[in-house]
């Protein structure tokens, strides 16, 4: 990925900030740069290069049970049906693995449903976030959706992640990150917390506008929950980040692994985070809706574009959005890192018609 001034800049700017850029092109960049914002699920990504990194220092092995650091979630039970009662189980078919945890497929996870009418999302709706050694106690105690391989399920594998990588480096979750991930990459605004002068940084996140008065409703502001250290370091979705430093990760995968000449994945662990790891059946049973998987896999805590059904991302893009209106993806074939950051809440969802008509403005402003 690189960015030069031969070519004149075209600018689109849909609701938010993005921040594209393709080899000699810019498209659009506001706000500024070093704004901190709530990335949401984009924690996911940065998550898995960090258990990439153990795995390569062999701290970790991808298909290891993860029993041995994890051990209250050795020898788990799985519900006999999904929706039915807690103590209606039967024992897990074998042991829940790293891969397991970066592919999202260890048996639990993300339960929709309404409220008392599927026991085991009610249960994993009262984990809370307390500490992460009672977190991970709390989470054992409940059976597993699935069995560990069988399907695809969202969110809960990265926390578990994240409390995996603070036991295998025998530090915080957050300090390992900062260590292995954000230091390399000059990351020095992307932690769990903002503090000190920093805090003057941080957008106000807002929720949808009052219905009666029309005006923004504030959902989370700079004295909210993020302004001082959490109990529980979420893999899930806890991370602060800017632009800038989102940038830097992004251009790191996009270039192999290496950061301004400095190696901080290997190639090869790239490929493997950004493959299409889910299984056609898998597929078939996985997913929020039916044919979510229709066009997208996924890798190491990202999706991966299968098929190409609009102007972009391409066959190969890869990335994720978060809750709070925040998107990456790494399109390959164009050489293009896409980044989109607003601050509202519930405003992920890729159906949006603000996400297909940003896209359609990212990928027709290509001109070679």
């Amino acid at each position: 990925m690189r960015q030069a001034a031969a070519k004149p800049r075209r600018r689109c700017t849909p609701i938010g900030g993005a921040n594209v850029t393709r080899r000699d092109a810019v498209i659009g960049v506001r706000p500024a740069g070093d704004t901190i914002c709530r990335m949401a699920s984009m924690t996911k990504p940065v998550v898995a290069a960090c258990a990439m990194t153990l795995v390569e220092d062999c701290t970790l092995r991808l298909d290891d049970p993860v029993d041995d650091l994890l051990p209250e979630l050795a020898d788990m039970t799985v519900l006999a049906d999904p929706n039915g009662p807690l103590d209606d189980t039967v024992p897990a078919n074998r042991a829940i693995t790293l891969r397991d945890l970066l592919t999202f497929t260890l048996g639990t996870g993300m339960v929709p449903a309404e409220p008392g009418t599927v026991p085991i999302a009610d249960a994993l709706n009262t984990l809370g976030e307390p500490p992460p050694d009672e977190w991970i106690r709390r989470l054992g105690t409940l059976p597993l959706v699935h069995q560990p391989g069988e399907r695809w399920m969202y969110d809960t594998a990265a926390d578990v992640t994240g409390v995996l990588i603070a036991r295998a480096t025998g530090m915080s979750f957050g300090d390992a990150l900062r260590e292995r991930v954000c230091d390399p990459l000059g990351m020095k605004d992307t932690a769990f917390s903002v503090g000190g002068e920093s805090i003057g940084r941080l957008a106000t996140a807002y929720e949808r506008d009052n219905a009666a008065t029309g005006e923004p409703v504030v959902e989370d502001g700079p004295d909210g929950q993020w302004s001082r250290p959490p109990a529980f370091e979420g893999g899930g979705g806890g991370l602060v980040s800017t632009a800038d430093d989102y940038l830097a990760f992004a251009s790191a995968l996009l270039a192999g692994g290496t950061h301004h000449g400095e190696r901080v994945l290997s190639r090869p662990s790239v490929t493997l985070m950004t493959s299409d790891h889910l299984t056609a059946a898998q597929k078939a049973v996985s997913g929020f809706w039916p044919g979510y998987f229709d066009t997208m896999g996924w890798g190491f805590g990202m999706s991966v574009r299968t098929r190409r059904t609009h102007l972009g991302p391409s066959v190969g893009s890869y990335g994720w959005p978060g809750f709070y209106g925040t998107a990456w993806y790494n399109d390959p074939a164009e050489d293009m890192t896409t980044i989109f950051i607003m601050q509202r809440a519930h405003a992920g969802d890729q159906r949006l018609p603000t996400w297909l008509d940003f896209w359609t403005a990212v990928y027709q402003a290509i001109d070679d």
